[in-house]
């Protein structure tokens, strides 16, 4: 099984005491199940700017978390779930970001399981495929 990785499962890994479960879960997925969507990327880049430490923060996504994961770009086929997926959410009365349906998207186009602390937020979002292992990880440590 190989991985999509949300914005908070990245982030984890920055913290200045990042779940040990997490980064040992982590060590044993190979380099090539490890995936984020360029909607995260753009995401950590708009939390870096906005940061207090800018600079430290950019060279964290440049120069740790580019090299360490393969980035799915947020192309015309992503965008058809999306549709579907955010017309279905608004027919049944839910609202979630569209950062969040794009990201999920990603991970339904390319049958990836989703790395995510925000379970809760994410189940909305029939057949996609959710990793416990951050929340679990926290719960842990």
């Amino acid at each position: 099984m190989a991985f999509l990785f949300d914005t908070d499962a990245i982030s984890e890994l920055l913290r200045p005491r990042p779940a040990m479960a997490y980064i040992s879960w982590l060590m044993k997925v190979p380099r090539e199940e490890q995936f984020t969507s360029a909607v995260v990327i753009g995401e950590l880049y708009k939390g870096a700017y906005r940061s207090q430490a800018p600079d430290r923060h950019l060279t964290n996504i440049e120069q740790r978390i580019l090299p360490a994961v393969t980035v799915l770009p947020y192309d015309t086929s992503t965008a058809k779930i999306f549709g579907r997926i955010r017309a279905h959410l608004e027919k049944t009365g839910t609202i979630l970001p569209d950062a969040d349906i794009q990201i999920a998207s990603t991970a339904l186009g390319h049958n990836l399981e989703l790395v995510t602390g925000n379970l809760r937020h994410f189940k909305r979002i029939s057949g996609l495929k959710l990793n416990s292992i951050i929340k679990d990880s926290r719960n842990s440590d």
